[in-house]
């Protein structure tokens, strides 16, 4: 590389400087002297930071810069600007892309250099700087820089390693803050916090100890724990050591307030010795409460030790206004005895804040169970309601049923806030609300705050439109999204039919709209882009709102609401105008996660054709498998960068495909993951990785930084699971050696390890290991730990042994509902026999929890099924909410059970169709059983109740569909097309979406994405009829659906165009029908290979070093200083 690359600040003057052949040094001030030297000895870093510096309290003039001039002719230093721009570019481009190289290069800065890399970095607010006469726009360069994990990670460890002696350790402090809450979760490590300075003033100190405090729950448990370490380290320092003995603690109130969520870490001997004046200053203190609010991990034992603590100091535990200072510590409060009502109330009101613990969750139910009795003596339940805060959750469903409605009116602005409530529940409290208030307005709706789910969709649907519209724009909008879909459908089909519709569509907000129907949409007028940002779209409305708003709007106004991107067609991007297009690429690579795979397709595609030399790598993976031949060299590390943030899913590489871009990959990284940078760089796309690759290339280093990254993973092999497990074994060595910091950390993979090593851990970390539990899933992906578990809980003190009246129960362990509270999935470890000697308040108590455990088996199910016959007495007299709360304890009731179930109302109905696993013959008797209670026929049923049935539809016969009227179907029909129906019952919808969008034939892009999967009802002549261009609009699950006698029919042409997403759906079934050419094209297809495109010619040229792409915009807005110029103007594709 030339030694002139980086003078091109020299290229300052406009004005052509002439030159003097007599210029020395001495002629040059000192300090510009030495930048000009970095210069020449490649120290082009050194040399920028040194003209900032300069310039600061120095004016460029043209004398100067002739003496420059004069200084490199003198030492015969030639060059082209272009090739000078060329090495400048290629050297800063290498810099940032090499993020190790940068952090050497940074420890090599002298002290002032430093100190000015640091002002611009960080505490510069200028989002110009003007060096010279040239003005480069700063504000962008810093927010590139920052996007770079690698770079931030550097910046973060030269901050570390030399901040704390060149600058003052306040303005150190706050460089932390702003680099760690990039991602402190990767770069707080706890070999790191070990580098953290432990001299400090106070007030640096104090400042870098909140910082931590604020990034606590985004660091591992063992990080957390490290930190408390280095706390502890300088707080002991500061304690008077002479009066230091073993009975006495070094733990002051100021430390206690330094420490803050720390505390719990504090060992439980050490909070026994705290000073009782220091617990007293500390409780007195304002904070205190705020601090002891954010505790979410305290363990019991701890907690009590801090009670008993407090209470010693003088505190009287049964004052309010102490009750008020305990924070998260009330939630252990064990002092029962004598206590009156109003102590009982005043705890349970302060209780409503434990739902935020880490576990004990059962624990805490039981207290405010004891405390809700106490809250209540000599009381009745309707005078206390309003006091019990959000104890009344653990009401059972019959002592809700108790409540007049007056009771529930007085107390609704209590009940309106409270959290965690059932859906039998809040149907409950509802009703009697309702009941009271006699008329439903929207008066009455925006006092019930989270209740209102609780309201049958047949009252919203009898409000009035106006006070509809009212409802969907005021406060209870936030409570929307919780209504079930035949609500919201309910609420939608009353204002749609008000004729009022156009003007209350801008005030449908959120996800909301997306339940709004592609009809609906074309019966109104009046739509602007600016009304669309606060909505979400399907993608069937934004393919029709796009085209209709583009007819008037420039595509810049449309793509910058966002959700419109999602209208984009691939005709559309073919049309754009080069500049238009480039211009625009913010907005799609914004907003790449609502895009479809096709759509990034043909975003390749378009950027390929527009400038193939300037394509941001990351889109190469859309492209066919030979494109990745163009990511080498510097185009790597933006490759893996974007992608890794991006991810691989989104892309949707077909099978063959995903193998070249992890042969890529790891070509990329020289076969290994050595450390942290690397990881930083792979981001998601370390979840991809082979588990050889795992095995045999990737450090123990880097797998420490990594295991976060990896439990975000959603997919993980087997394969992978194994690697990765010997890789923490490796890491945290034998699990009997694990701390209880490592078993958090090592969290989910927990699962891998045999049963024998589970039981273990699960003795002696028994909390931590339900914790784990209820993150897991479905006892399929992890029935050893689940055992282990339930083992653990049910082998434990809690666990009883019952001898009831029933003879099959003697001896019989029974579950408690602790123990159905603390288990979680872990439930289905209950015995057939051991359920069926459930206490009956038991399972009146815990038949939600019960009916949402996902891996009862059918027998299990019937006993729980036969409990709640023993419990809520024979089948007609069971209430609506009752049938609610089953979940999937409902699927036990057979076909001539379920006729003997009240299932007048569609809410009841629409919960039972939420469940999966019915068989035909239980959806028919559904089915019937809706229609003959609620007194109704095919043909009167609304959208709502289409909406409603779900899954049940699928048993109507050809004549019952054709029964539907033809507006309640349109109404409904993007919610029909999510169901997966038999083809005959597909057919027979196909024919009713005819009734509403006009023959198949006819049916444009924005059609085949509403009707979902009814497209799988189409016959051969329909299928063969569709232009190739419309192939990709049918959705996904649509392609499955498509008989294979019926899918052969497509052409060759019309397979290679669908898409990515769509070919990659294509069945083993399907593909046995095809022949030789339409198999080719499905390959096409899945690689993203286009028929006619440009990709098909021989590319121009390949992305090269010298041709990064050139976004619009660039921030040299005028004149010198080519070199200067180019370290802010580099156009990397990040």
């Amino acid at each position: 590389m030339s030694r002139l690359l980086k003078m091109c600040f020299l290229l300052i003057s406009m004005n052509q400087a002439k030159i003097t052949h007599s210029q020395n040094s001495e002629d040059l001030p000192p300090l510009l002297h030495k930048a000009v030297e970095e210069v020449i000895a490649g120290k082009y870093l050194n040399a920028l930071l040194d003209i900032l510096y300069f310039q600061s309290s120095n004016v460029w003039t043209a004398d100067l810069l002739t003496k420059v001039m004069a200084y490199f002719h003198a030492q015969e230093v030639m060059f082209t600007l272009s090739s000078l721009q060329m090495s400048i570019k290629s050297y800063l481009k290498n810099l940032l892309y090499q993020p190790r190289q940068l952090l050497s290069e940074l420890h090599q800065l002298d002290q002032q250099q430093f100190q000015t890399a640091m002002k611009y970095l960080f505490n510069s607010k200028k989002e110009h700087l003007e060096i010279g006469n040239t003005i480069l726009d700063w504000g962008k360069t810093r927010e590139r820089i920052f996007q770079s994990p690698g770079v931030n990670r550097t910046l973060f460890l030269v901050t570390l390693d030399k901040c704390f002696l060149a600058l003052s350790a306040l303005d150190c402090v706050d460089i932390l803050s702003q680099v760690l809450r990039v991602s402190a979760v990767n770069y707080l490590q706890p070999d790191v916090v070990g580098s953290l300075p432990n001299l400090l003033l106070e007030d640096a100190f104090r400042n870098l100890s909140s910082l931590f405090k604020d990034l606590y729950d985004r660091t591992s448990a063992s990080t957390q724990r490290a930190l408390y370490g280095w706390m502890k380290q300088i707080l002991q320092k500061s304690y008077n050591m002479s009066e230091f003995n073993e009975s006495t603690s070094w733990v002051s109130a100021e430390s206690l307030w330094i420490l803050g969520r720390y505390m719990v870490h504090l060992p439980l001997e050490e909070i026994l010795k705290i000073s009782l004046n220091e617990i007293r200053l500390f409780i007195s203190y304002d904070n205190a409460t705020k601090q002891l609010d954010t505790v979410y991990d305290i363990t019991p034992e701890l907690a009590q030790a801090l009670l008993e603590r407090i209470n010693s100091s003088g505190f009287d535990m049964r004052n309010t206004s102490t009750i008020y200072r305990l924070g998260l510590l009330v939630c252990f409060y064990d002092d029962l005895q004598q206590m009156d009502a109003a102590v009982a109330r005043a705890l349970l009101h302060q209780m409503i804040k434990c739902n935020q613990l880490r576990g004990f969750q059962a624990k805490v139910h039981e207290l405010k169970s004891q405390l809700l009795n106490i809250a209540m003596q000599n009381q009745t339940l309707n005078d206390t309601l309003g006091s019990l805060s959000d104890a009344v959750v653990g009401l059972t469903s019959s002592q809700l049923e108790s409540l007049s409605p007056e009771a529930v009116h007085n107390a609704v602005g209590t009940l309106n806030q409270v959290s965690g409530w059932a859906k039998s529940q809040v149907m409950i409290l509802s009703s009697k609300y309702l009941s009271y208030e006699k008329v439903l307005s929207f008066y009455n709706v925006s006092q019930m705050g989270a209740l209102v789910t609780g309201i049958g969709t047949w009252s919203l649907h009898s409000m009035s439109p106006r006070e509809l519209a009212q409802m969907i724009r005021g406060t209870t909008s936030q409570y929307l999204s919780d209504l079930s879909p035949a609500q919201q459908q309910g609420i939608l089909r009353k204002i749609a039919a008000s004729g009022d519709f156009s003007s209350s569509v801008k005030d449908i907000q959120g996800a909301f709209f997306k339940e709004v129907s592609l009809s609906g949409l074309w019966k109104q007028t009046g739509y602007n882009s600016a009304m669309l940002k606060e909505k979400e779209l399907r993608s069937s409305q934004a393919l029709y709102l796009y085209e209709l708003l583009s007819k008037e709007n420039h595509p810049v106004d449309l793509l910058s609401t966002g959700q419109l991107v999602k209208g984009v067609t691939c005709q559309l991007f073919e049309s754009m105008d080069a500049d238009i297009f480039l211009n625009s690429f913010k907005f799609f690579e914004t907003n790449l996660h609502l895009l479809s795979p096709y759509q990034v397709n043909c975003l390749a595609w378009k950027f390929w054709k527009v400038s193939n030399a300037s394509i941001p790598p990351f889109l190469l993976l859309a492209l066919p498998s030979e494109y990745l031949e163009y990511v080498t060299g510097p185009l790597c590390v933006p490759f893996l960068e974007r992608v890794g943030k991006t991810g691989m899913d989104l892309l949707n590489p077909s099978l063959h495909k995903r193998d070249a871009v992890l042969q890529k990959i790891q070509e990329c990284l020289n076969s290994s993951i050595a450390d942290e940078y690397d990881v930083d760089l792979l981001g998601n796309l370390i979840c991809h990785l082979p588990p050889a690759f795992l095995h045999g290339r990737m450090s123990l280093k880097a797998m420490a930084a990594a295991l976060h990254q990896f439990k975000l993973c959603q997919q993980l092999s087997h394969e992978q699971k194994i690697e990765i497990k010997y890789k923490l074994l490796q890491l945290y060595g034998p699990s009997n050696n694990w701390t209880a910091e490592a078993t958090l950390d090592v969290g989910p993979f927990i699962v891998l390890l045999p049963k024998e090593e589970l039981n273990v851990l699960a003795k002696k970390f028994p909390e931590i290991m339900l914790q784990i539990a209820k993150t897991i899933g479905p006892v399929s992906s992890a029935e050893e730990l689940l055992s282990a578990v339930f083992e653990s809980v049910s082998n434990g003190p809690g666990s009883v042994l019952l001898s009831l009246s029933r003879a099959d129960c003697l001896r019989t362990r029974a579950p408690s509902s602790n123990e159905i509270i603390k288990l979680g999935e872990a439930n289905v470890f209950w015995s057939v026999q051991e359920l069926k000697c459930m206490d009956p308040e038991t399972f009146d108590k815990n038949v939600e929890l019960l009916g949402g455990v996902s891996g009862f088996n059918s027998s299990q199910l019937t006993a729980l099924k036969e409990k709640a016959k023993q419990v809520w007495g024979l089948l007609p007299d069971w209430r609506s909410y009752q049938i609610i709360s089953l979940g999937r304890i409902a699927l036990a009731l057979s076909a001539q059970e379920i006729p003997e179930l009240d299932l007048s109302s569609i809410d009841t109905v629409s919960a039972l169709t939420q469940q999966t696993g019915w068989t035909l013959t239980q959806a028919r008797a559904i089915l019937q059983g809706f229609l003959d209670d609620s007194g109704q026929t095919i043909s009167t049923l609304k959208s709502f109740d289409l909406v409603g049935l779900g899954a049940v539809l699928c048993a109507l016969n050809s004549t019952e569909i054709t029964s539907i009227r033809t507006a309640e179907f349109s109404a409904a029909i993007a919610r029909i097309g999510l169901l997966f129906c038999s083809s005959p019952v597909l057919r027979q919808f196909k024919k009713m979406t005819e009734s509403v969008f006009g023959a198949a034939p006819n049916w444009n892009g924005s059609v085949l994405q509403e009707i979902g999967t009814i497209a799988g009802g189409l016959n051969e002549d329909e299928l063969k009829a569709f232009d190739k261009s419309l192939m990709p609009y049918f959705q996904p699950s649509a392609v499955r659906h498509i008989p294979p006698e019926i899918f052969q029919a497509l052409s060759p042409e019309q397979i290679a165009n669908l898409g990515p997403e769509n070919a990659a759906m294509v069945t083993g079934w399907q593909q046995e029908h095809l022949d030789a050419a339409q198999l080719q094209s499905l390959g096409l297809a899945l690689d993203g290979a286009r028929s006619s495109s440009p990709g098909t010619q021989s590319p121009a040229g390949s992305p090269q070093e010298g041709q990064t792409p050139a976004p619009s915009g660039a921030p040299c807005l005028r004149g010198f200083g080519i070199w200067l110029c180019a370290v802010f103007t580099l156009h990397l594709p990040f």
